[in-house]
This record gives structure tokens, C-alpha cells and sequence, in this order.
């Protein structure tokens, strides 16, 4: 039987069938069989849904009219027709020709089709329509609300999932259709119609029904999006979307089964590996993902419909970069191909990676593609970029070059946390771009372009642009300097120790041993730490200042030393750098006991020449160390600072701040408001308050609120370093005066 095009109003009026076998529609009814009427469920998913198909029908009668595909059922002798396809569709149409009906006040006689509509699936619902028919609001309020305090509305009607659901529609329906002029008409008109089949008396039994019309398994959110994305390649090419769709049901199945979840699909996998692939669309189109949506919907109308110069060559892309994972050597699984060239510590010809199986990280986490709550980083996208463009070049890049340049890229990443940071709207616009085509050139030609503009960060850049031609001219070196880069306290910058000195790569890490500062047992832990700041003291002062009068020595932690080892604002790196260099060049390994010889050695020999200069006392005395964070409040610390302040935070002093001179004399009395720089006494004459200075020791009374000068001890100093240990000279003095009880 042939197909006819008709709209919601003239399937009741028009003939179907053929001169013998005549058929006239007298009433639609969804049959008790059906499921519950779904496009008005107030549900995220089912909302999104609602609003596109609205957005559509608003289009068709405002601009281009629209053909809602085919609507077909079983039509018994009295005309009643059961809809086997298109229940949803048509009790929408309903609701939007009752408002339209109701709100263009349409004659009585033109508005048959919706006394011709009705549901069996439950007799509320069916009297629900009957009695909506007859009502007219006056649409000053919501109109939902005004059909609620109709006296035909009983409250049980509110838990009937149909009439709930077509309450929410009708007030989506008012706020679309608001502005629409002479919507009646347009209706009429045929701007929405439909492919129309009825087929006479099939006789469907429920268990044929059931089986046709799949009752209570609405489509997915998942096959919604396949079926348009099915839709919108095919308007453009046929071919292709036979192809990609194949493949979806295929071999793109067969590689994220492994990583399905609990719910046995792969639909969130699939959508999570799209959302990545969108992103990468973006960048590589010079374009920020900061502001687009992660709606799939829109990201296929704006990447993959004809809206798109590209949209062909995007659908390709997108097919490459499933394909790249379903071609893998030897049939291996993502997670074991990756496993080759990724491992959670050093391991020769690999990468450190955590977790290893980068590919399942975005199946699990690529919900955003963009903002702070971005779980799949910038960091992991580049890296998994990186790895992607390897797989689409195997024919032209080697297993080891591969392994090679990774390598470059993964400690571009690790040091470049700013430029990845997640905005990408930071000063000097957004960097993405620029950094995939450096990930490109690194990976296909062993690049390090320094003239792409901003994208990683820029020391570190250059860092590998010189490690990848030292590594060309010393292979048998390579290994060594991999091992380097792969301490956890630099994670690949290495500048600390210089390619100018490979004979100290191994000796960073017999100090600095990994075992040690990564045990969970934290007593060796800080036992290590400490040794190796004093002992580090005695080569010379190796901290690094910024322009808030901070400055960073080491801690008993791992972050202290991190920001010590990399480049940063702070002025002292190449300082930082001849310390450690000439430290471990004294010897090939630390023992504890070597590095304490050394310091027992640097005190006795300051002792002897009465020479008591910064580096001695925070040696010599505990509470100069610490600092949690290896923070301290100084000008600028030389061998001839001694006005300084332990911190206790980070960034600023506080009241746990403390001047360590003063603390060492006096621990019990440092006046916490004053963060720490003074100690204060209570004495018969008054307040006695005792500040540090560079060469003595002031003391101040203070009386009735009024600060007169008191009195000042004098360090005895040579060239401005203390040739007396100005802790003891204190604490006698403050014995003498009484005022220190122990």
C-alpha cells in the first residue's frame, strides 16, 4: 500500500487505500498496550529531546516546513487506528493543535482531529483528553496550573505518568509558540506534516505488538544521538554514513566493549572518546572549547552538519580516530599497546604515566570539554593527542622514535602546568592551538619549534630542543639522562645539573634517594630532608628569592625542593644550580653518615675561625629549619643576613611566624603579635620588648604606651659576619637580667 503526505488535521478527512478497499481514520487511539506517553517526562535527557523537537517543529512554522518521517498502524473496520510507529509524534501534534486551536480561537468545525484523539492506555488518560478539548485557558498564568484547578481535574490524575507528562509539554508548547503569529493557520497550511500509512486490519496480537514496538525500552540517549548523527552525515553523504554507522555497530563496539560499565553498554564510552574528539576538532581549527557546549546535539549540528565548511573532512577525522585504535599490531588492546611504551616508574624505552591505559582515563573522565570541572586535564589530552598521532603515522615513524619523542612531549607536559592550565582564555589567548602543532612536530619530525608562539612552557621547550640533539650525539649517555628526568623531584626538567654534566647524573639520585623520599615511613623521610639541607648549607647559601621578600630553601617535604629544581619567577636558579653541582661532585654517594662528616666538619671549622654566618647557624641550630614549606622573610638571604623570619605558611608571615635568633635564645616569650620578630618581657620597670637586627640586638621599653629607647647589645661582627655566636651572647644576657627562667 502507497504512502501519502498529510498533517495531524486532514488524516481524518482524507481517503486511503484504493476504490475496493477504501479506508477513512474515524479516531486515533493509543492502545492500552503502549507505553506511557515519554516526550513530556521531566527528565534531563528526555528534556533535551522535548526542546529539539520543539525547536524543529518552531522552524518548520516560522521558516521551512518540515516532513516528520513515517506514522503508521493498525486500522480496524470502524476506523479506529492503533499506532504501531509514531505515538510520541503524534500526542505532541496533538498538544500543539490544541493550543493553537485554543489560543487563534479556530472555528469548532476545523478542530475535529482533536476530538478524534484519545489514549486507552488508562481511563484518566483517556478522559484527560476528552475534557482537555473542552477547556480553554486564558493563558495569563501557566497553563498547566490552570487545568490543575479545573473541577474535572481529580488529584489522583497527577500521578498518571501520560497526563503528568502532557502538562509539562502544553507549558513548553505555550513558551515556544508564544510568538507565533496565526498558528492555526500555518498548521493548516501544512507547514508539519507526515508520511501517513494505515494498514487495514493486521489483526496485531500484544505479544506482536510488544515485539515491534519494543514497550517500555524508549530509545537511550545514546541512540538518539546515533540516529542523528546517522541523519546528519547522510545529508551530504550517503556513503559515509553507511559506513560510520556500520562501524559504530561494529568494530567501534568491539574495541570500548572492554571498557564498558556496570551497565553493560558502551554508550557513555562512546560519548566521552566523541566529546575528546570534538575538542581536538576545535584546537586544531584554532579555535578555544571554552564556551562550547558539551550538549553532543549541538557539538554534531556545529562540527558535523553542513552548518560546517569541514563537516566531511570532521566526519573523516572522527573515523580516524576510532580506526587508529581498532588497527592496532598483533590485535593488542589499548591497554596493552600502551603498556609498551608507558609505566608508573622508570623503566628503559618507556614513559612514566599514571595511569598507564590513558585511552580508558578518557573514556571514563572526557565529560567536559572545558571548565574547572574538567576531570580528563589539558595535560592528558595533549598527551593522549600525542600518542594518537603516532598511531595515525606508524608507516613513517619508528617504535623507538616514538618512544624517543614521547618522551619529549611527557616532560612538556609535566612542566608546563600554567600554559595547560584549564582556562584557555589566559593572558596570551589560548595556547592549545599552538601546542598540538608543536606535539606535531615533535612526534612526526623531532622538532622542537620555538617559533609557534606561545604554547608550553618555554624553558622547557628549549631544554628538550637541546636534549633531543644531545641524545642523537651521546646515545650510549641517553639512558642516564632518561633516569634523571625521571626523579620524581624534577619530572623531566633537568637543568639543575646541565647536559654539561652527565658524570653527575646518577650522583643527583644517590642524594636525593627515591626510596627514601617516597617511603611512607615519614621519620626517614625527614631525617633524609634535614641532613641534606644542612649539608647542602655547607657549599653555600642555595636558596632562590622572589619579590616579596620570600625566599625558598628546602623543607622536610617534596615541594620545597620541586619549585628549588625548575624554573621559575624567583631569582637564584643558576645559584641553586652551582651549589648542588659542586656539592655532588665531591663524592659518588650520600650515606647519611658522609653527609653528617660533612657538616660536623663545616661546624668545627666555623667554630675555629669564630666566623658564625648565617649558613653556620641554620646548621647549627633546629628551629632555622623549620619551616614546613622551606619559606623565609628576608631581603635577601647572604652569609650577612640576620634579620630573618621562619614562616609557617607559604605566601605570608603569621603569628606561628619566628625569628629564629630570638627563638633559639628565647622560645617561651616570642611575641606572636608581632609575627615572631620580637621577644617581650613583663618586668617592674615596664614592657621589654628585644628585636634582631644585623649587627646587635635592640631593646626597648615601653612605658604607659610610650616606646623609649632602652638599650642595645652590639654583636661583635668581621666585615659584617658575627665573629660571636649571638644566640649565646643573648641568652646570657637575658640571664643575667633575669628575665630567661631555664
Amino acid at each position: 500500500m502507497s504512502t501519502t503526505l498529510h498533517t495531524f488535521i486532514d488524516i481524518f478527512n482524507a481517503n486511503f487505500g484504493d476504490e475496493e478497499n477504501v479506508i477513512n481514520i474515524s479516531k486515533v487511539e493509543i492502545p492500552i498496550i503502549q507505553r506511557d506517553y515519554a516526550q513530556g517526562r521531566d527528565q534531563k535527557d528526555i528534556q533535551r529531546i522535548r526542546d529539539r523537537f520543539l525547536d524543529a517543529l518552531f522552524e518548520a512554522v516560522e521558516g521551512t516546513p518540515i516532513t516528520l518521517d513515517f506514522v503508521y498502524g493498525n486500522v480496524k473496520e470502524n476506523g479506529v487506528m492503533t499506532p504501531l510507529d509514531g505515538q510520541q509524534r503524534l500526542t505532541t501534534l496533538y498538544l500543539l493543535h490544541w493550543y493553537a486551536s485554543k489560543r487563534c480561537s479556530a472555528p469548532e468545525n476545523e478542530c475535529i482531529c482533536l476530538k478524534m484523539f484519545s489514549y486507552e492506555t488508562r481511563f484518566s488518560a483517556r478522559a484527560f483528553c476528552q475534557d482537555l478539548v473542552n477547556f480553554t485557558p486564558d493563558f495569563t498564568s501557566p497553563v498547566s496550573a490552570q487545568i490543575r484547578n479545573q473541577s474535572w481535574f481529580p488529584l489522583e490524575w497527577e500521578k498518571d505518568p501520560t497526563i503528568s507528562a502532557m502538562l509539562t509539554m502544553i507549558d513548553a508548547i505555550v513558551e515556544k509558540f508564544a510568538p507565533v503569529q496565526d498558528l492555526w493557520q500555518k498548521l493548516k497550511s501544512g507547514k508539519i506534516s507526515f508520511y501517513f500509512l494505515p494498514i487495514q486490519d493486521m489483526g496485531l496480537t500484544d505479544e506482536l505488538y510488544i515485539k515491534m514496538n519494543s514497550r517500555g525500552k524508549p530509545l537511550t540517549s545514546f541512540e538518539h544521538f546515533k540516529a542523528e548523527l546517522e541523519k546528519t552525515i547522510r545529508s551530504y553523504s550517503e556513503d559515509l554514513a553507511k559506513r560510520v554507522i556500520a562501524k559504530i555497530d561494529s568494530s567501534w563496539t568491539d574495541l570500548l566493549w572492554c571498557y564498558r560499565g556496570d551497565d553493560n553498554v558502551i554508550d557513555d564510552e562512546f560519548i566521552r572518546y566523541f566529546n575528546f574528539i570534538c575538542s581536538i576538532l576545535y584546537y586544531k581549527s584554532g579555535q578555544s572549547t571554552r564556551n562550547k557546549s558539551s550538549d553532543v546535539f549541538d557539538l554534531l549540528k556545529d562540527l558535523f552538519s553542513t552548518a560546517n565548511k569541514n563537516a566531511v573532512a570532521n566526519v573523516e577525522f572522527l573515523e580516524s580516530y576510532f580506526d587508529c585504535w581498532t588497527n592496532l599490531p598483533n590485535q593488542k588492546s589499548p591497554a596493552q599497546y600502551l603498556a609498551q611504551f608507558m609505566s608508573t616508574q622508570h623503566e628503559m624505552g618507556k614513559v612514566i604515566s599514571t595511569p598507564i591505559d590513558i585511552f580508558q582515563e578518557c573514556l571514563d573522565q572526557c565529560d567536559n570539554l572545558s571548565g574547572i570541572n574538567r576531570k580528563f586535564t589539558m595535560g592528558r589530552t595533549v598527551l593522549l593527542y600525542a600518542v594518537i598521532q603516532y598511531l595515525l603515522n606508524r608507516t613513517t615513524i619508528t617504535e623507538d622514535q616514538f618512544r624517543r619523542r614521547l618522551r619529549s612531549i611527557q616532560n612538556l607536559i609535566n612542566n608546563s602546568s600554567n600554559e595547560l592550565s584549564d582556562s584557555e582564555d589566559r593572558q596570551g589567548g589560548n595556547r592549545l592551538p599552538a601546542t598540538l602543532k608543536q606535539v606535531d612536530s615533535i612526534i612526526l619530525k623531532a622538532e622542537v619549534d620555538l617559533a609557534l608562539g606561545p604554547n608550553l612552557n618555554n624553558n622547557q621547550l628549549k631544554e628538550e630542543k637541546e636534549k633531543l640533539a644531545w641524545t642523537e650525539a651521546n646515545p650510549s649517555l641517553a639512558e642516564s639522562l632518561f633516569i634523571l628526568e625521571d626523579h620524581p623531584l624534577l619530572y623531566g626538567q633537568i637543568a639543575v645539573i646541565g647536559l654539561e654534566n652527565p658524570e653527575l647524573f646518577p650522583r643527583f639520585g644517590t642524594l636525593f634517594n627515591q626510596n627514601i623520599i617516597k617511603a611512607k615511613d615519614a621519620t626517614k623521610r625527614v631525617e633524609q630532608y634535614n641532613t641534606i639541607k644542612k649539608a647542602l648549607m655547607t657549599e653555600g647559601i642555595y636558596g632562590q628569592y622572589n619579590n616579596k621578600d620570600t625566599n625558598q630553601l628546602g623543607s622536610n617535604g617534596n615541594a620545597s625542593w620541586e619549585a628549588l629544581f625548575h624554573h621559575s619567577s624567583s631569582s637564584g636558579f643558576e645559584q641553586t644550580k652551582n651549589v648542588l653541582t659542586s656539592f655532588i661532585s665531591k663524592d659518588e654517594q650520600f650515606s647519611i653518615e658522609w653527609l653528617n662528616e660533612q657538616i660536623n666538619s663545616f661546624i668545627a671549622d666555623r667554630e675555629a675561625r669564630s666566623h658564625f654566618d648565617f649558613p653556620y647557624y641554620y646548621i647549627k641550630y633546629d628551629s632555622f629549619r623549620r619551616s614546613p614549606f622551606g619559606k623565609y622573610f628576608a631581603k635577601n638571604l647572604t652569609a650577612r643576613t640576620y634579620d630573618v623570619v621562619v614562616m609557617q605558611k607559604k605566601k605570608k608571615k603569621s603569628e606561628n611566624s619566628f625569628q629564629p635568633f630570638l627563638y633559639e635564645a628565647d622560645c617561651c616569650n616570642i611575641n606572636r603579635a608581632d609575627h615572631g620578630e620580637s621577644l617581650r618581657y613583663l618586668t617592674e620597670d615596664g614592657l621589654i620588648s628585644i628585636r634582631c637586627y644585623d649587627s646587635n640586638f635592640k631593646i626597648t621599653k615601653i612605658s604607659q604606651g610610650s616606646k623609649i629607647s632602652y638599650d642595645k647589645i652590639d654583636i661583635p661582627q668581621n666585615n659584617g659576619i658575627d665573629s660571636e655566636d649571638r644566640i649565646i651572647i643573648l641568652r646570657d644576657w637575658l640571664k643575667a637580667k633575669g628575665l630567661k627562667k631555664n
